[in-house]
């Protein structure tokens, strides 16, 4: 409840508390206070379990906690009934990286250099991703159908 209180927010909290209440006051409000969490705590277990009794037996095993959205996420995901984990672990980011960035630069991968030499390079197609010097005096520009 007040993870997010640091030691200096806390001594701050209990110096303005004894200037606000004064010393004699403090300690019955604290009581006070306690006993109010106390009742409402109380109430809010009382409510749950009325709400489970309601529900009937199917939902026996029901926690409020799985209403969160971050824990029914979760759950989804840990469930992996779509397959999540297998798609997870057949992705290689660092070669995915590797082959685009050889792409950009104009060389050739390891991936593509080998499917190439197996191919053979001399099949008539244009590689557009090699640049070239200069064309030669009587060489047209490569065309691309599907960019034009």
């Amino acid at each position: 409840m007040f993870n997010d209180i640091g030691p200096l927010e806390l001594v701050t909290l209990v110096v303005l508390a004894v200037l606000v209440f004064g010393p004699d006051k403090l300690p019955k409000m604290i009581q006070d206070v306690t006993r109010t969490i106390r009742k409402i705590r109380e109430f809010s277990e009382s409510a749950k379990q009325d709400i489970r009794e309601e529900l009937g037996p199917e939902f026996k095993d029901f926690e409020f906690e799985d209403l969160n959205p971050k824990t029914f996420i979760r759950k989804q995901l840990d469930n992996d009934e779509l397959g999540l984990k297998e798609i997870r672990n057949g992705f290689d980011l660092k070669k995915e990286m590797a082959e685009v960035t050889d792409a950009v630069h104009g060389r050739e991968s390891e991936t593509s250099a080998s499917s190439s030499s197996a191919n053979g390079s001399a099949g008539g197609t244009v590689d557009m991703t090699k640049k070239r010097e200069q064309l030669e005096a009587d060489e047209r520009p490569p065309f691309d159908a599907d960019a034009t």
